[in-house]
């Protein structure tokens, strides 16, 4: 594989320090009765590492020029899909597996880092832990907290789900080829007791435009909803119309979101 050229359209730039594929194993705790879902395995580095677990590993990978090298990674218990996540089946793909929890580990082109897990959440892929190394300024929004800049709609929207933390930053030096930003890997459990939400279309809808203009107050933003309703809830947690959205836990916004819900009754 000398020869390989990287395709920049694929997004690809493979880990090259296995220090960091040390880390990344360390953070999960899998039996041999799981599944692992790796998306976009490249060269098989992390892949490798993933088989110590001696779980099922099944991988993803859109680029049949690296299946020379895929290929002697390959037993019973590990295998490649050369197709696209994004346009799999996935279900399908898993329903004759039998394992106990899911994990999807994977080191994430930037570009369709948010449409993957978004497609995970969309299909309910019943996956327990997710490990996934993403563009550090990315990593730093999913996992961001009320008062935080970088704390966004996507924010609540993917914590709605699962339980965020940024785990630890990986500098650009440790890929090839180097890529212009620095990445950072994030664990996103799956949470153990649901949000009591009476509506999730409304719900997302509010937080999507309680963000529309992340400058502005929850008075501007939400103008065209019962602001006196907001405000009431918003007075129980010590804020006020004047807030912004990015200082609104998630759990207010599901009580606007269900006081608004049930006036309407």
């Amino acid at each position: 594989m000398n020869n390989f050229k990287h395709k920049k359209s694929l997004g690809q730039n493979f880990i090259q320090n296995n220090e960091i594929i040390n880390q990344i194993i360390e953070k999960v705790s899998i039996s041999d009765t799981d599944l692992i879902i790796e998306i976009g395995p490249g060269k098989g580095v992390l892949t490798k590492a993933l088989k110590k677990f001696n779980a099922i590993v099944l991988a993803y990978e859109i680029d049949e020029t690296l299946k020379p090298e895929l290929d002697l990674i390959v037993d019973n218990k590990t295998k490649i899909l050369y197709k696209d996540f994004l346009n799999a089946d996935v279900l399908n793909d898993i329903k004759d597996i039998s394992y106990e929890s899911l994990f999807i580990i994977a080191n994430l082109p930037y570009y369709i880092t948010t449409p993957i897990i978004e497609k995970i959440i969309n299909l309910n892929i019943p996956v327990n832990t997710m490990v996934l190394m993403v563009q550090k300024e990315v990593a730093e929004r999913l996992a961001a907290k009320p008062g935080n800049r970088a704390y966004g709609s996507l924010t609540v929207y993917l914590n709605y789900y699962f339980e965020i933390s940024k785990l630890f930053d990986v500098g650009k030096e440790n890929f090839y080829p180097i890529p212009n930003v620095d990445s950072a890997v994030i664990k996103m459990a799956r949470r153990k007791e649901s949000f009591e939400v009476l509506d999730e279309t409304i719900f997302f809808e509010l937080v999507k435009n309680a963000f529309q203009q992340k400058r502005k107050t929850i008075k501007n933003n939400l103008k065209n909803y019962n602001l006196e309703i907001i405000e009431s809830v918003l007075i129980e947690n010590n804020l006020s119309l004047s807030s912004r959205a990015e200082q609104i836990d998630i759990a207010v916004f599901i009580a606007i979101a269900n006081r608004l819900l049930s006036s309407n009754k």
